[in-house]
């Protein structure tokens, strides 16, 4: 019988956390899908794991037999994963670089020059992630390192290195009332629909929509998007306005698309991160280091 590890792992978020309420905010995922997650466990494994009740979930004898195996298998199996994939990519001397949007914006190319002075013959390859992956691949070891906006899902498993802040501005319609405006006030924002990330992303979909900024005002989510061409086609068409980093006006520049400074909003940050298996690696290290010497001043 083969198990996504998906399943264990939302599984073991429940377990440890007796609650589908926080596990859903651990594993960063909405309730209704992680129930549907541990249900669909249960039937591939036909046994109940938990005795559910108004005051939470408890294991059943069979989910803590499983609770108890379950992190030894998922630790082995990300080591054996990660330990693959990267003796790959030493082999063929790549470092492989995740990114999200425009990544550590104009230092991007000074990083990747510098790592090739600092490792000859070795070579970063960038890749590009969507929404959908706001760890750019790091998390599922698809990456040695990635360039990332925090917070995002499954960061505290991870090592980061804040490289530097900028403040976000809003995206707007380029006829949207307050397109004219110099200034805007995030809290003239707060009704307004808003282009999102995906649910599955969580905490970096809520701090895109600042949700936790809103003094309780619930947001208004008029589109989805994975894909930074996606989010400004939803936002020229009038589905919604977008917090974005104050870069995206040089990087993602288009017709339709006005972008405005925005008060009231706390600032985006940008890091580096990398797996704890290669704290010691030195190539890894050599990157990080890039990234630190050559971020702009915070």
């Amino acid at each position: 019988m083969d198990v996504d590890t998906r399943l264990l792992r939302s599984f073991l978020a429940v377990a440890e956390d007796g609650s589908l309420t926080r596990a859903a905010e651990r594993v960063f995922v909405s309730q209704p899908a992680l129930t549907k997650q541990i249900r669909q466990l249960e039937t591939q494994l036909g046994v109940r794991l938990f005795d559910r009740s108004r005051t939470g979930m408890a294991l059943t004898d069979a989910g803590r037999e499983l609770a108890r195996r379950t992190p030894e298998v998922l630790a082995a199996w990300d080591d054996a994963l990660h330990a693959t994939k990267a003796t790959g990519r030493r082999s063929a001397r790549i470092l492989r670089v995740g990114f999200i949007a425009s990544a550590a914006n104009e230092a991007t190319q000074e990083i990747v020059a510098e790592f090739a002075r600092r490792r000859p013959g070795w070579r970063a390859e960038l890749r590009q992630a969507s929404w959908a992956n706001p760890s750019a691949g790091l998390a599922d070891g698809e990456v040695d390192a990635a360039l990332v906006r925090l917070p995002f899902p499954g960061q505290a498993a991870l090592r980061v290195e804040v490289l530097f802040s900028e403040a976000r501005w809003v995206a707007l319609p380029s006829g949207h009332p307050l397109a004219g405006r110099a200034e805007i006030a995030f809290r003239e924002l707060w009704d307004e629909p808003f282009v999102a990330a995906p649910e599955e992303t969580g905490a970096w979909r809520d701090h895109w929509l600042a949700a936790d900024e809103r003094e309780g005002r619930p947001v208004r989510v008029g589109a989805v998007t994975e894909q930074p061409d996606d989010w400004l086609s939803a936002i020229a068409n009038g589905y919604g306005i977008a917090l974005a980093p104050e870069s995206a006006v040089r990087f993602y520049s288009r017709p339709g698309v006005v972008y405005r400074p925005v008060t009231g909003v706390s600032p985006t940050r940008v890091g580096v991160a990398w797996a704890p298996a290669d704290d010691r690696n030195p190539v890894v290290r050599d990157f990080v280091r890039c990234c630190l010497d050559l971020a702009p001043p915070v």
